[in-house]
């Protein structure tokens, strides 16, 4: 599966600290003199010791055609000290064939060890991929005897899936190594629900299908820092106290996309009744072909139009998935 979803616009990510941008012909130097260290390079698989400055400048023209092709995303790390830029590491994110996943790599310079560098950026570039690209979860490794770099995986929120053994060029054979994944689930915060004692807690949503005049239907991209960001969903949203389906999809149209709808162009459809691992959701889930306004994304949501059979080319939440078919055949 190639990256292709974030490749209109120029790419950079940002933390409270730091800056993560493609990588440039200009940080060879920079890069090379704090790759160029054995305590660094033998935690790598793929980096020889030394470190010769040919093979960064090789690296960094590789990296322009491995985002060309949509095979990496090779970022460098960068803060600021004095008002300039400093390079501090490189990570990559590189899909892996055939799947919805992606392998992540990462390295900080001895001199920024210690300083949570490596947790913020590892954080915000996984978070970032599995709200934006099409992965549903990220791998890494790391070798045993690189304890800190574990500690930042479980941080972020990956779990320990198990051990093996894989070359590292550095060491010259194979080392014993950890491996880890995250999925867009580990990620995800639960909705704030009142603790059952006899079960599940119940979530009760209303859902709308918006239907435009050439038979298409709207669908939102959950974005980064929602649960579940990343998938596909009817929009809508949870009534709150005294609301009726209705009134809270009314409010929840105009607040996430700009339009307004009255109660007698809302018509119940279906319903989906699905169990989270800590929730139950009850969704009625309306049609709509009328309302005013021009439907425009209002929370950092992506919207889009798309026929009732391209659907299923959407990764959708799994409360919604089961609708589809229901809304394909009347549609």
């Amino acid at each position: 599966m190639a990256v292709t979803e974030a490749e209109a616009a120029p790419f950079r990510l940002t933390t409270e600290r730091l800056t993560l941008r493609p990588v440039a012909p200009e940080d060879a130097e920079q890069l090379h003199r704090l790759l160029n260290d054995w305590e660094v390079c033998r935690m790598l698989q793929t980096v020889p010791f030394p470190y010769p400055r040919a093979l960064a400048d090789q690296w960094i023209a590789d990296a322009v055609i491995r985002r060309s092709e949509g095979t990496a995303y090779d970022l460098v790390i960068t803060g600021e000290e004095n008002g300039a830029e400093m390079l501090v590491g490189a990570l990559s994110l590189k899909p892996i064939a055939g799947q919805r996943r992606a392998t992540l790599g990462y390295w900080i310079g001895r001199r920024f060890w210690g300083h949570g560098v490596a947790t913020e950026a590892a954080s915000r570039v996984v978070h970032w991929a599995l709200a934006n690209l099409a992965f549903e979860g990220v791998d890494a490794l790391v070798a045993t005897d690189n304890p800190s770099s574990a500690a930042v995986l479980l941080r972020i929120g990956f779990r320990e899936t198990g051990t093996g053994q894989e070359m590292f060029l550095s060491r010259g054979g194979p080392h014993p190594v950890r491996r880890f994944s995250v999925s867009r689930r580990d990620l995800s915060a639960d909705p704030d629900l009142p603790a059952s004692e006899t079960g599940l807690p119940l979530l009760l949503v209303a859902a709308c299908v918006l239907i435009d005049g050439a038979g298409r239907v709207l669908i939102a991209r959950r974005p980064e820092g929602r649960a579940m960001a990343g998938l596909w969903e009817f929009p809508g949203g949870k009534l709150e106290p005294g609301e009726s389906p209705e009134e809270a999809l009314a409010r929840e149209l105009h607040e996430e996309l700009g339009i307004d709808v009255s109660r007698s162009c809302l018509a119940p459809f279906v319903f989906a009744s699905h169990s989270y691992e800590r929730f139950h959701l009850l969704m009625p889930l309306f049609l709509c072909r009328l309302w005013q306004g021009i439907p425009s994304p209002r929370e950092g949501q992506t919207i889009r139009w798309v026929k009732p059979d391209e659907l299923a080319d959407y990764p959708m939440l799994p409360a919604d998935k089961p609708l589809i078919p229901m809304l394909r055949d009347l549609l």
